[in-house]
């Protein structure tokens, strides 16, 4: 199944629209990236490998799409702002930013920002990226800011931020969403005009986000992926279907603004995802941290 099938927006026509998705070279973010080409939109594909970007765009271009691959290491915020600038130089704007890129790593260390990696890749360089296209994105755009259902396993603790100290990847990567959908509720109230938003794409054990993992979890992730979808009772997800709900939001006319959704429904985040005060406290923190680098 297409996402854009599965997603009912089938019959949108997207032609006119450019979409930047970034981590687009595999995964759930190629999946969406083909699904949004396949409606008609100008796609911008990033990624850090450029022969699988390549790959991705001819893809696009072979289903009538205009693609530009754009190559950028999210743990470098040097490298974001070239990212930005590219952006700006090929492109008179954007109505769609889906920020997807995102890594899980077994073993924690500090990135040259100074913030644990984790939280530096999945959540400060999408904080990045975005807020240096605040004037490039479309007063009537979108941005969607993948998630994940273990935010609701995630602590926001600052102090934690800039040590990989007693680190644990797991708790990290649950931090790490949390602040995604933080930054989503926090982007929509601040910004007049686009509309944010974040979402849990699914549970997909053959994604490239457990490469950086240790060797039992990804044993474990490719027994997963080998059961059949149906004998999960879902809860095991292909990359198709996992862009299901990120298509959806990048696609409909209209969405709920700061919500978190999860199969193409807003549904109730954690409570401190709903926590207006801490989503105010993380994108200061955030604003810092990009500004002091």
């Amino acid at each position: 199944m297409r996402p854009e099938d599965g997603a009912s927006v089938h019959h949108r026509d997207l032609t006119g629209t450019t979409a930047l998705v970034t981590g687009a070279t595999s995964g759930v973010g190629r999946e969406v990236a083909l699904a949004l080409g396949r409606l008609g939109a100008r796609v911008l594909v990033h990624g850090r490998d450029r022969d699988r970007g390549e790959a991705v765009a001819d893809e696009l271009r072979a289903v009538g799409a205009d693609p530009l691959f754009l190559r950028a290491d999210f743990a470098d915020l040097d490298a974001l702002a070239g990212l930005a600038d590219e952006v700006r130089e090929h492109t008179d704007g954007l109505d769609v930013l889906v920020n997807n890129a995102g890594t899980h790593f077994d073993e924690g260390w500090v990135t040259d920002a100074g913030v644990e990696a984790t939280f530096h890749v999945n959540h400060l360089a999408p904080f990045a990226l975005t807020t240096r296209l605040r004037d490039h994105v479309a007063d009537d755009g979108r941005v969607v800011t993948v998630a994940s259902e273990v935010h609701r396993r995630g602590d926001l603790v600052f102090e934690e931020l800039r040590t990989s100290e007693d680190y644990d990847g797991f708790a990290a990567y649950g931090r790490s969403k949390l602040a995604n959908v933080l930054f989503a509720r926090e982007l929509d109230r601040r910004w007049d005009g686009p509309e944010a938003v974040a979402c849990h794409p699914g549970f997909v054990p053959a994604s490239g986000l457990w490469r950086h993992s240790s060797l039992p979890v990804r044993a474990a992730m490719t027994v997963f992926s080998l059961v059949p979808r149906p004998l999960t009772f879902g809860r095991v997800d292909t990359a198709a279907s996992a862009a299901v709900t990120p298509t959806f939001l990048a696609a409909v006319d209209a969405v709920d603004g700061g919500a978190y959704y999860r199969d193409c429904e807003p549904v109730t985040p954690s409570e401190q995802a709903r926590d207006d005060d801490l989503a105010a406290r993380l994108w200061t923190y955030s604003e810092d941290v990009v500004a002091g680098r």
